[in-house]
């Protein structure tokens, strides 16, 4: 199976992220998946399945559980297949951090004027009184 059809599932990639976070019991991925995707446990099992046997997971027995983790080889090579097309991306963050700190320049030049008379509290008149 090629990465990005692995990739291209909502579950596996969630659950991805849950690995990321450092390895996890079958049971718990199974939990979060099952209480965020209303999936049920064979269903849970078989992405696992998928993530292991193309290489994005790991597995372990630990007693009668499983332990899963990510693979980051995969990953890698995505990120690699990928870099080409950085540059669509990174010049407009480039783009927009540039105008983040021309903001930040001229607030730190221009502070801010006081508050107009249409802003300001209205002040005692002696027909107020």
């Amino acid at each position: 199976m090629h990465a990005f059809d692995v990739l291209g599932d909502p579950v596996r990639r969630r659950i991805l992220e849950l690995l990321a976070d450092g390895e996890q019991t079958a049971g718990a991925v199974s939990g979060i998946i099952r209480a965020e995707f209303g999936i049920s446990q064979p269903a849970v099992s078989q992405h696992l399945r998928v993530l292991r046997e193309s290489g994005f997971a790991t597995a372990r027995a630990d007693g009668t559980r499983r332990l899963y983790a990510v693979d980051s080889a995969p990953l890698r090579e995505v990120d690699i297949w990928l870099e080409r097309f950085r540059r669509f991306w990174t010049q407009r963050l480039d783009a927009l951090g540039t105008e983040l700190a021309r903001g930040k320049r001229e607030r730190r030049e221009n502070p801010a004027e006081p508050p107009s008379a249409s802003t300001q509290p209205p002040t005692n008149t002696e027909e107020d009184e």
